[in-house]
């Protein structure tokens, strides 16, 4: 088969270099085409379900929240691995699959299982972003120049410039640090509610109860409808002040928040602080605020930051003057450097092969010969990186070992290049010379097909290997 194999490639030559050709487009073709990263993501397919408890000790949220969540989930197909972990007012349970289980399958049978959940009402668990642990792509803050407080810019930040930065495609999540979240208080004087004979409770409740709009029904009017609804939602400070917490039998004076307490402008406790030191504009922050872009597991790291500095160009248009979007961190350098490294090393890998082979085989022609056998041997490589959807990054193209690649061709050609040396001059007018090329050739196709193999099974363990380990 190997002899028959190597006779149809030197008789038929030009359909032999064509296909040498095609090989040489599909490969160009595939290469552009292929998606590149900095490292390969070998994450495992992973669901972490997360719940917040607010105000509840750790031992609290495992018993009413993190095992009734695992009860549920236990019948979840493919997962090979179940952890939770329980802190302070929050559960985490993470689910791991079998090796290829498709994400979105994954994703849709624990939201499934989640509804037998037993755990305490006003509680909804929720599916971490799809993203894994290489997927943070981007890294920005927002600066002020002017005014702008921290609170000012945490509201820009989730009003503005999130929800935006969201329509990008390939992007999971956009996870905020720093800032002040901006909220309404009712600062109560116990005083005075206990003059008015009212509770916490009280207020709590009738804020709750006027904090909405209601639709009504339609009055005709000739060939006229009118649509009636009633307006209750709270739109400003002013408006929690003016709810009547209870009018008087006797006189009929109506009791009204405002009365028993004032309405501030606070911010949720931060639970921690953002800071940093930019050396080259030689600057130290403290208010910012910062985002960190997620990518969606799967996506093509390329294509996805270019989406994303088209809606940040966008966003920065839109942001009010004073106010700077910095950008701290871009996968695209990194995979820049990445491909400049593997490129560098694959140059000095080819160039170090084909000097090797001048200098042991002594011709130049037959040196470049052995060396054609890289560039195709990659270009094939990517055609088929292509068709299985394995992405080009550091260790695909790093692990490359061109002295591999062209053992074969390097005791092809010395063995072909032995036999014209050594045989006479009546052997090549009587048997010429592609029949001294064919014979050359069947000296060595075995033994050349046999190594190949060789190498081959030593290396099918590493193919045995799965999940993280593969």
């Amino acid at each position: 088969m190997i002899r028959k194999l190597v006779h149809f490639a030197l008789r038929q030559r030009m359909l032999t270099v064509l296909f040498g050709l095609l090989i040489i487009v599909g490969g160009i073709a595939a290469y552009l085409t292929l998606k590149i990263e900095a490292y390969p993501d070998v994450a495992d397919t992973e669901v972490d379900v997360i719940t917040k408890y607010p105000g509840r000790a750790a031992a609290e949220v495992e018993s009413q929240v993190t095992i009734p969540l695992e009860r549920a989930l236990n019948s979840v197909p493919r997962v090979v691995n179940r952890r939770s972990r329980t802190i302070f007012g929050l559960s985490i349970v993470r689910l791991t699959f079998d090796e290829g289980t498709d994400d979105y399958f994954a994703r849709q049978q624990v939201i499934e299982k989640l509804r037998d959940a037993d755990i305490p009402d006003g509680l909804t668990p929720e599916l971490a972003p799809l993203s894994t642990p290489v997927g943070e792509i981007f890294r920005y803050v927002l600066e002020s120049k002017t005014d702008f407080s921290a609170m000012d810019l945490r509201t820009l930040q989730d009003w503005v410039v999130i929800p935006k930065l969201l329509q990008a495609k390939g992007i999971a999540d956009i996870v905020n640090f720093g800032g002040l979240v901006k909220q309404y208080s009712v600062v109560i004087d116990p005083i005075r509610l206990r003059k008015y004979g009212l509770t916490i409770n009280a207020v709590q409740n009738a804020i709750q109860a006027n904090n909405a709009n209601t639709g009504g029904n339609i009055i005709e009017r000739g060939s006229q409808g009118l649509a009636i609804r009633g307006i209750g939602r709270i739109e400003k400070p002013e408006d929690i002040g003016d709810i009547v917490l209870q009018t008087s039998s006797t006189t009929g004076t109506a009791t009204y928040i405002r009365d028993v307490g004032t309405i501030e402008i606070t911010s949720l406790t931060p639970s921690g602080v953002l800071g940093y030191s930019d050396n080259s504009r030689k600057k130290d922050v403290s208010n910012g605020v910062q985002g960190l872009v997620l990518m969606r597991r799967g996506e093509n790291p390329s294509e996805v930051i270019e989406g994303l500095k088209e809606k940040i160009e966008e966003v920065k248009a839109s942001l009010p003057s004073g106010v700077e979007m910095i950008t701290l961190y871009d996968r695209t350098e990194l995979v820049e450097q990445t491909l400049h490294t593997v490129s560098h090393t694959l140059i000095e890998g080819v160039t170090i092969v084909v000097i090797i082979l001048l200098f042991f085989l002594g011709n130049v022609r037959a040196a470049l010969l052995a060396a054609v056998t890289i560039p195709l041997s990659l270009l094939w490589a990517f055609i088929v990186m292509k068709m299985t959807g394995i992405p080009a990054n550091l260790l695909s193209l790093g692990a490359i070992d061109f002295g591999i690649i062209v053992d074969g061709a390097v005791i092809m050609i010395e063995s072909i290049m032995r036999r014209l040396v050594k045989s006479s001059p009546e052997e090549h007018h009587e048997k010429g010379k592609w029949r001294l090329i064919i014979e050359a050739t069947q000296d060595v196709d075995r033994q050349i097909f046999f190594s190949v193999i060789i190498i081959i099974l030593a290396y099918l363990p590493l193919f045995t290997l799965t999940r993280v380990e593969g």
